[in-house]
């Protein structure tokens, strides 16, 4: 278990490329699941652990996800989530450039539940809900570029599909127009920086997931640092 930030309320874990969060039809043991085991293990609990879900990732997607301990947490967290106060930051690896360096880009989304995917519109449809994100190009590799995306609103495949709206699909994703698979069935895409007023102690909480433990990460984010 890669845990990241833990207090008496909340945990962060850094989640790995095709766990899933929470239960799906799919059966496999989701990583709530995985976590109250774990809680359990290391703090010789008697009976059962409380563990919340309060957002989720792509099972694709790696980085932080926040769960809470305590039912108290759970609400707020929960609260934080829906009034938009937390600040998620993504990192996204993609082959073609964009077109700009970094912009706002604004989107109408239509989720399908037959076939999982997310449609992009510019203009408002029946159902559709209005997605934005702003994104800057962080590095360039002869091949690949990093991207940092600052989340404005949550919905399903948000980032994923509105990347793919301006032609950069993010590698790997097969569902959104990336020409290959990437070894692990994973994308790259990671869940890097999360930022939030704790809802119990009022102080900030400002997290970081890891470079993920690849080449091609590893080679991008090492671009960035030595531009800075």
């Amino acid at each position: 278990m890669d845990v990241v930030y833990e207090d008496n309320h909340i945990i962060i874990v850094n989640k790995a490329v095709g766990e899933i969060v929470q239960g799906d039809k799919t059966g496999d043991t989701p990583l709530v699941d995985t976590l109250k085991a774990w809680i359990k293990q290391k703090y010789d609990k008697p009976g059962n652990v409380f563990c919340g879900v309060t957002h989720r990732i792509d099972r694709p997607t790696s980085g932080l996800v926040v769960f809470a301990k305590t039912s108290k947490a759970l609400s707020r967290m929960n609260e934080l989530f829906r009034r938009g106060d937390v600040t998620k930051t993504y990192r996204a690896i993609v082959a073609n450039k964009p077109p700009k360096n970094a912009d706002t880009l604004t989107h109408y989304l239509t989720s399908v539940e037959r076939n999982n995917k997310t449609y992009v519109s510019p203009t408002p449809r029946d159902g559709s809900q209005k997605a934005v994100l702003n994104y800057r190009l962080l590095a360039s590799s002869d091949r690949y570029h990093l991207l940092e995306i600052d989340l404005l609103t949550g919905r399903k495949h948000q980032i994923r599909a509105q990347l793919a709206a301006i032609g950069c699909p993010i590698k790997g994703d097969l569902k959104y127009g990336a020409p290959r698979s990437n070894p692990d069935g994973g994308i790259c895409l990671q869940s890097h920086r999360i930022r939030f007023i704790h809802p119990v102690s009022k102080l900030p909480v400002d997290v970081t997931a890891p470079t993920p433990d690849d080449k091609l990460w590893q080679t991008l984010t090492q671009i960035y640092r030595q531009k800075q």
